[in-house]
């Protein structure tokens, strides 16, 4: 049992606190002493390590041994002493050699059995305790007392309501026993100081029990109403709760020439410096004043800042289309170059790969109008190249003497990748009733990308207190919620490939909240927002942002284990964004104003703000009742990959993949997984895909396991068709729509060609007669024979008996009839009866 004289606490408090001027401490004593179960091994606990261990005190002393150590007391057994003694840290482990009587003992710190001081440096009020080898007495008497012993005078327990939850109930159940216990109390005044006391208790007990009920209703993931409590359980489920999105659109800027080379700033966290200013409707001028640009924040104006720098020109602000001197010229769907007319011989200059322009429509293609422009028809590129070239025979001019003479049109010639390509037609010029409608679409340039979110002058937050309790509130809400400039591919270059993936924001679980704190006292330190501090080592000035449903985000920094734990007395300063959701999504035309106003000293300098697409991308914060439905089932997301069915699955999941199918091969050191891959539309797996797609698969990959891509095996199909023409038809006509039928593109009508790569994959059979069936869809068709289907270049498998022609898990049938492809598959049609043009 431990023991220890409660006069010496004192004492005890003294010695662990007092040092020497080496900072050590001076002595050393006994705290208290444990008898063991076998009534003779003490284990005796000191202040501070015994000599012999390391930071032993006293320094440089002796080890104890059991000559240090007597014991004295006793009534029947007085001979114990110690036989042997060992120290460890703070612990001295005696034995000795039988166990003492049921009486008291003390045990003594001596220097030897002659001298019975303490040894040096110990304490002499600390270098002896007293205890005992039994617990206590044996007895045969029942520890249960007696009810029938008890004096029938004795009052009974006044009845207790444990269901009382609130005020009111606390207070009528302490008056109800202060009744009993004190009957000659019966004032219920509420000026009486007991009446006060009690109310004063139940209100109390009223909060203490809110709080209880809080705690325990906030423990479960079912039960819990706080976002940041919802979250943090559902984190433990290894479910990541997203906070919303901003939103992000394009906007494009005409200036007059004496802005010429301006550059608008964008973001820039590293300097502290926000991007330019950019809010929605207002009656005014482009440029807004101060109080213009608080009004209208207080009307409820969007605003978006720019993520980059732009630099403007005013050759830029509307650029022609060059036609080659075609009344009917268009950019077809899937365009993926333009030449772009350079009459001052500017653009060439200010054109360079990475420029993002927008190709609208602005006037009506039947009316010419600029009313009747279709809206829909608006589409930005990102610039890969820029070409400079000339035209020899469009232009027109005059030599140094006056004469008429031709001169070469100035041209650019620009391209953009294939993620860029064309939606949609956009028409050039068009001749209507004899008239030509030039410019109907142009291109605009001084394009730049905006993200919604207004940032606040710096906020200073309250001070560090001494304690870990530091988790402020921002003053100000909803924080944004936005994903840096993503770049694309695995080589992690600075800039995407595409406006496409400009606009393209991160995943979710990804993004990060626009706030960043930096300390006052050291500019220098800055500390940076992350998803959790699972991964934050103790220097890392990390903090995590946890926002609450009325939108307000507190700040939780580290321990000094997982992340950095904020000095004592230091303040921050917080820089931050507001602005999230769905209320960014503003439509096309909204973005009309910029603050501060860029105005040159002649006059306005920014004549139209604009954005011809409406802003995407902005998402209300994860529902609650979402987050509780789907966080316990986040474990039964696929972590790894472990068959070959696994990886198939997994890779059908990456964008562009329509099937895959994936082969174990021993290639005599490991095994590698073959994955044969189905593009959509048909496409060959070039390098930059096969990349991706093997970066994508390598987070789920064995160790075991090496991955390689490859593409399917396709088979050309040999195909023969008499078909036989109802009167009244021309078999011409008839054969140009079986042949669209047959083909690998996209019909006039939408719909797909009966080879079209995507309605076909691996090891899919095709039954005879689903190609009657398709034939005889085709109007003035009477009836259809399959004279020949086989595999091309190879014998018949019996295809015409059996009704199918079948493939192996790897092969794709692929039938594309082009001449100057013939290894792609063929098609003949022989087409009887009918009529034949003269």
């Amino acid at each position: 049992m431990p023991s220890q004289p409660r006069h010496q606490t004192q004492r005890l408090i003294a010695i662990r606190r007092v040092k020497g001027i080496d900072g050590r401490p001076i002595l050393n004593g006994i705290n208290y002493l444990e008898v063991a179960a076998d009534r003779r091994t003490l284990q005796i606990y000191f202040i501070h390590p015994l000599p012999g261990t390391p930071q032993a005190v006293p320094h440089n002393a002796p080890a104890l041994t059991a000559e240090n150590v007597l014991i004295t007391g006793g009534t029947r057994l007085r001979s114990i002493r110690a036989e042997f003694a060992t120290a460890l840290d703070n612990l001295l482990t005696v034995r000795v050699n039988l166990p003492g009587d049921l009486s008291v003992y003390t045990l003594q710190l001596v220097q030897s059995a002659s001298n019975l001081k303490p040894p040096p440096g110990f304490d002499s009020q600390l270098a002896s305790v007293e205890f005992v080898f039994h617990v206590e007495e044996f007895t045969v008497l029942d520890c249960q007392t007696d009810q029938n012993s008890l004096s029938d005078k004795s009052s009974p327990i006044p009845p207790i309501d444990y269901l009382s939850k609130d005020y009111a109930s606390f207070r009528q159940l302490m008056l109800n026993r202060l009744t009993l216990t004190m009957p000659q109390w019966q004032e219920r005044n509420p000026a009486d100081i007991g009446v006060m006391l009690v109310e004063l208790l139940a209100y109390a007990a009223d909060r203490l029990s809110y709080y209880q009920d809080a705690v325990a209703t906030e423990a479960y993931l079912s039960t819990a109403r706080k976002r940041v409590s919802v979250r943090r359980h559902a984190r433990l489920l290894d479910y990541f709760v997203h906070n919303g999105r901003n939103a992000r659109t394009w906007v494009t800027f005409q200036i007059s020439s004496r802005l010429d080379g301006t550059t608008l700033p964008g973001a820039a966290i590293a300097e502290n410096r926000p991007g330019a200013c950019l809010l929605t409707h207002m009656t005014t001028t482009p440029g807004l004043t101060k109080e213009q640009f608080e009004a209208a924040l207080t009307s409820a104006a969007q605003v978006f800042e720019t993520m980059q720098d732009v630099t403007l020109y005013a050759a830029q602000n509307q650029i022609e289309i060059y036609a080659w001197g075609s009344t009917e010229y268009s950019l077809p769907k899937g365009a993926t170059q333009a030449t772009l007319k350079d009459t001052g011989g500017q653009l060439r200059q200010q054109l360079q790969p990475g420029t993002v322009l927008i190709i609208e429509q602005q006037k009506g293609r039947k009316t010419g109008r600029l009313e009747d422009a279709d809206p829909s028809c608006r589409h930005a590129v990102r610039l890969i190249r820029v070409t400079p070239q000339a035209d020899g025979l469009q232009q027109e001019g005059s030599n140094e003497l006056g004469d008429r003479v031709t001169q070469p049109q100035p041209l650019v010639e620009v391209e953009w990748s294939a993620a860029d390509a064309l939606p949609v037609e956009f028409w050039v010029t068009q001749a209507v009733e004899g008239e030509t409608i030039a410019n109907i679409s142009v291109v605009r340039g001084n394009v730049v990308l905006v993200d919604h979110g207004r940032t606040l002058p710096p906020e200073l937050l309250p001070l560090v207190p001494a304690d870990s309790s530091y988790r402020p509130r921002l003053q100000r809400g909803t924080l944004t919620q936005q994903g840096p400039l993503r770049p694309s591919g695995t080589q992690g270059q600075e800039q995407p490939i595409s406006a496409t993936e400009l606009l393209h924001q991160m995943p979710l679980r990804d993004l990060q909240p626009s706030v960043w704190l930096q300390e006052i006292d050291q500019p220098a330190h800055r500390w940076q927002p992350c998803v959790d501090l699972l991964v934050s080592d103790r220097f890392a000035r990390d903090f995590v942002v946890e926002m609450e449903e009325d939108g307000y985000a507190y700040l939780r920094f580290g321990d000094d284990h997982l992340g950095r734990q904020p000095e004592p007395g230091t303040r921050f300063e917080a820089t931050y964004r507001i602005g999230n959701g769905i209320a960014g999504n503003v439509g096309a035309e909204a973005i009309t104003h910029i603050y501060p106003a860029v105005d040159s000293p002649d006059g306005p300098g920014i004549l139209s703000i604009r954005n011809p697409l409406p802003a995407t991308g902005g998402i209300e914060p994860e529902p609650l009742e979402q987050i509780k439905f789907q966080a316990p089932h986040a474990f039964r997301q696929r972590q790894c990959a472990v068959t070959e069915a696994d990886y198939a699955q997994l890779a059908q999941s990456f964008p562009g993949v329509r099937q895959a199918v994936a082969t174990r091969r021993w290639t005599g050191s490991w095994d590698t997984i073959f994955i044969t891959v189905d593009r959509a539309g048909g496409e060959m797996l070039d390098p930059a895909f096969r990349q991706d797609l093997l970066a994508y698969l390598e987070p789920f990959r064995l160790a075991a396991h090496s991955l390689e891509v490859d593409n399917p095996r396709f088979v050309p199909l040999d195909l023969a068709l008499t078909v036989q023409v109802k009167s009244g038809y021309f078999r011409r006509d008839l054969q140009s729509q079986l042949q669209q039928t047959f083909s690998d593109q996209v019909k006039p009508n939408g719909q797909l060609g009966f080879f079209h790569p995507d309605r076909h994959s691996f090891g899919q059979a095709i039954y005879l007669s689903e190609f009657v069936k398709s034939a005889m869809q085709v109007a003035g068709v009477q009836s259809v024979e399959i004279t020949r289907c086989q595999r091309l270049w190879q014998p018949p498998r019996d295809e015409l008996a059996t009704g199918q022609l079948t493939c192996n898990r790897l092969e794709i049938p692929v039938l594309r009839n082009d001449s100057s492809a013939p290894e792609d598959g063929r098609i003949t049609f022989e087409l009887q009866g009918g009529l034949e043009y003269a």
